[in-house]
């Protein structure tokens, strides 16, 4: 058990317990004593908490598609014990074009993997309410899936836990210094963890843990992002497609088998805090998805925010700080941190104990936080 105002010695710390540091957690106890801190009640409080996710092949830039399919495996098939709830659900992804998204709705369909054209008979017959004439272009990305946060979430802590590892919860970092071979964190109350290697996975409070810590900070950027939950009925809605326009400027899927969430994809710039919707964000949610969608809202069940942390070039970092002696960072994950949660745990540890980081070799200069320093 861990009393405040005592000194715990460890083979690593992770500070920020959402999905980027349970992650993290996980794979690096399963040779290395590991101190997971986290500064809220509960871990994954401010985004991972709050994500609704879908395993999209065709997201991001081409790291993160890399990592997301190399993620896939362990989606289907975790290690026995890891969860009691299957972590996915199929749902495909239908992709709609207006008239004037069409060039990049024909260039999605270029460098796409697993996109199919089809009509838009096929896609009213996938979404019965989508309004004759909004969209003149149409695809979908069949081999796509739901994913259970919650459950993801939950058992890399589990595996945390099962290997010895500590996970503190109500340890805000206060101060954060390197003596001489080792870190040294002091939280709130009191109590000081030590580590020879510290992991900064702590999302949008990443630049203020590197500040902390006395190291450079990358220019990480929150942005909140809304979600809005109504009921669509009359319409059944628990089959159909998760919906985006290609300009991502909304986004709807089911929920619950009988609700939609709606999002109007905003990513509103925010500085590091408890981020709580907005009353235009929520309208305009709405009001983009009834252009496409004929779907009557009488009221908004439920609204919510999160916050996604970008670099400057939306590419992750992850990998050793070019100056601060065992300081690694695994931050930028924006909307893509639970599709990519297994490849870059993995990643994270292989890195930490110098091991071959397999296929991810090549991209590790991309994923370089000294890439920043070097500009």
């Amino acid at each position: 058990m861990l009393h405040r105002m005592d000194t715990h010695a460890f083979d690593a710390l992770v500070i920020g317990a959402g999905i980027a540091g349970a992650t993290a957690a996980a794979h690096l106890a399963a040779n290395r004593r590991v101190a997971l801190i986290e500064a809220e009640d509960q871990a994954g409080y401010h985004t991972t908490g709050r994500s609704a996710a879908i395993w999209i092949q065709n997201y991001g830039p081409a790291v993160v598609r890399r990592m997301t399919a190399l993620s896939r495996g362990f989606f289907e098939a975790p290690p026995p014990g890891f969860t009691e709830t299957p972590i996915m659900l199929h749902r495909p992804v239908l992709f709609l074009a207006p008239e004037e998204q069409m060039a990049q709705f024909r260039a999605m369909l270029d460098s796409g993997i697993g996109l199919r054209e089809i009509t838009m008979a096929q896609a009213r017959a996938m979404v019965p309410a989508l309004r004759p004439g909004w969209a003149k272009g149409a695809a979908t990305e069949a081999d796509a899936f739901d994913m259970d946060v919650a459950a993801l979430h939950q058992g890399f802590l589990r595996q945390l836990r099962g290997h010895a590892g500590i996970l503190a919860l109500r340890s805000r970092a206060g101060r954060i210094e390197r003596v001489g071979a080792a870190w040294r964190v002091e939280v709130t109350g009191g109590a000081v963890f030590t580590a020879p290697v510290l992991v900064n996975a702590a999302g949008a409070w990443g630049d203020q843990v590197a500040r902390l810590a006395g190291a450079a900070p990358l220019g990480l950027q929150p942005k909140r992002r809304t979600g809005v939950l109504i009921d669509p009925a009359p319409w059944a809605v628990a089959d159909w497609p998760m919906i985006n326009d290609v300009g991502h400027t909304w986004y709807a899927r089911p929920e619950a088998r009988t609700r939609m969430m709606v999002s109007p994809a905003d990513e509103t710039d925010m500085d590091p805090q408890d981020a709580q919707p907005d009353e235009l964000d929520v309208a305009i949610a709405i009001d983009r998805m009834q252009q496409a969608l004929d779907i009557e809202v009488r009221r908004v069940e439920h609204s919510w925010a999160g916050l996604r942390s970008f670099l400057p070039d939306r590419e992750l970092a992850i990998g050793w700080d070019r100056s601060a002696e065992g300081f690694f960072w695994s931050v930028g994950q924006g909307g893509y941190g639970i599709q990519t949660s297994p490849a870059a745990g993995q990643l994270v540890a292989d890195l930490i104990a110098g091991r071959d980081p397999g296929p991810l070799g090549p991209d590790l200069a991309r994923l370089s936080p000294g890439r920043f320093a070097a500009a």
